[in-house]
């Protein structure tokens, strides 16, 4: 007997929507995560723990193609990254898709039902860049401290458009635990409505469905066309059908170290597109300074898309950067972080990274080798340039800018894409892998583009179609 019906490989955004979506299907669901459930400890609201000593950071390391060792930042944990995340929830807007196998439309009611799930407080009439919402977002927008219902009103002076931003987050049970921000910082509270507290949560009402944590995946085990087990390190585990949900990396990654003599360049690669088209979003901090004194806690509510027809990207405000992050970050002495800290305001620019098939994971022995091949820098450029031009004419005269490297997993996605042709892509619009009858995918690998927006929402409203087809399936 299998040990069941479907197994999925990962309990991040993609793995735990998924099981979420299948709740309730009578079908017998495993979970397999190769992290364990986050603490509730000190270090959690700490931001020196968290920012200076690296206390989050997995001992993981990859390889650039140099052969230089790097810690990717990646978590390994339940709820994976979104345990982590800003908790942005924006949908991609209707031209993101020119280059997908499906548009909005087809996804648009699972957007509102991923919206529902990690209860989305946002306002879908603000923004007109907004693609159409078929029902308003489940609440309200969070709501803005003081500054930066000041910001949004300097901004609208300055001639601009700011707009709420879409956030699954409960303020007040987030704050509850401790006044922090929680853009890069742990939920261990259920503040965050992350893959854990709201997908899993949902999920694990369901008797069927369990997960198993400290489990690793080392191999897919192929006999033809079919999928016959995965090796881990609970030994050899089978169901009828497969889903690996572990990230646009380690997905991509355990394809090609599955490869055997009818796969030798990996599972699912017949199109030679496994590890390929690797993206992770241009991003740069911009902080902007002024004489004003920034008493803001969390920060994070507010978004600028004025830019985004365009093709530059999105801006939205980081989580609340303080002195402590701001020294641990740039190396600053303290005295002189804390001036910087404590007058300015903090925005994240976010640009479009566009597939390029030389950009990819490959192996090298048991390591992982990333080759990042940057693109649509110049857009990006440009777009913090605007932005700066925007911030002094709203009245902050000194304004700051550093990207982000490749140390800083923003958003990667594109490893494995979807698309009708089998020979240009791995996996087809559901998420089935071309060359297998019962391998499937549900995470950023399967994104054909990046788009210029957080991607948790995309991924989330992908799980739950994928989860319909699994549930209709004989």
């Amino acid at each position: 007997m299998s040990d069941a019906d479907i197994i999925i490989v990962g309990s991040g955004m993609g793995g735990a929507t998924l099981a979420a979506g299948l709740k309730g299907s009578g079908l017998r669901v495993l979970i397999l995560e190769g992290g364990v459930h986050l603490k509730d400890t000190p270090e959690a609201r700490d931001p020196e723990a968290i920012f200076r000593d690296g206390h989050y950071r997995p001992d993981e390391t990859w390889l650039t193609p140099e052969g230089t060792r790097f810690n990717p930042g990646n978590y390994a944990c339940v709820g994976g990254n979104s345990k982590f995340y800003g908790a942005v929830m924006i949908r991609y807007r209707e031209a993101d898709f020119a280059r997908w196998p499906l548009d909005h439309a087809t996804l648009a009611a699972f957007y509102t039902r991923a919206e529902a799930l990690y209860q989305v407080r946002g306002d879908a009439m603000a923004d007109p860049t907004e693609p159409p919402h078929d029902a308003p977002y489940p609440h309200p927008p969070v709501p803005h401290e003081p500054e930066i219902a000041d910001l949004s009103r300097r901004l609208k002076r300055a001639g601009l458009t700011p707009s709420p931003l879409p956030l699954a987050v409960d303020l007040d049970r987030w704050l509850a635990r401790a006044s922090t921000p929680w853009d890069a910082h742990p939920d261990t509270n259920g503040g965050k409505l992350d893959a854990e507290s709201a997908a899993l949560a949902c999920a694990l009402d369901d008797p069927d469905i369990t997960l198993r944590t400290n489990v690793s995946v080392h191999q897919v085990e192929a006999d033809g066309a079919r999928i016959t087990g995965l090796l881990t390190s609970a030994g050899r585990l089978t169901a009828p059908r497969i889903v690996l949900a572990a990230g646009a990396v380690h997905t991509a990654a355990l394809l090609l170290r599955s490869a055997n003599d009818t796969h030798p360049t990996g599972l699912a690669n017949r199109s030679d597109q496994v590890g390929r088209n690797f993206m992770n979003h241009n991003t740069s901090a911009v902080l902007a300074l002024s004489h004003r004194r920034n008493r803001a806690i969390y920060q994070k509510t507010l978004q600028v898309n004025d830019w985004y027809g365009d093709g530059l990207g999105n801006v939205q405000l980081l989580g609340r950067v303080s002195t402590p992050i701001l020294a641990a970050q740039t190396g600053l002495p303290r005295p002189f972080a804390a001036l910087i800290a404590n007058h300015a305001i903090d925005f994240y620019a976010m640009s479009e990274d566009r597939p390029n098939p030389e950009s990819r994971i490959t192996l090298r022995g048991d390591d992982i080798v990333l080759d990042w091949k940057r693109s649509n820098w110049d857009a990006h450029l440009s777009l913090v340039a605007k932005l700066k031009e925007g911030l002094r004419r709203a009245g902050f005269p000194v304004v700051l800018s550093r990207a982000f490297d490749r140390r800083t997993p923003s958003h990667q996605c594109g490893t494995a894409r979807l698309g009708d042709d089998p020979a240009h892509s791995v996996c087809d619009p559901i998420g089935k892998a071309h060359d297998l009858d019962n391998l499937y995918i549900c995470d950023a690998s399967l994104l054909p583009t990046s788009a210029a927006v957080n991607p948790s929402l995309t991924i989330a409203a992908l799980a739950l179609r994928q989860a319909d087809h699994l549930r209709n399936m004989p």
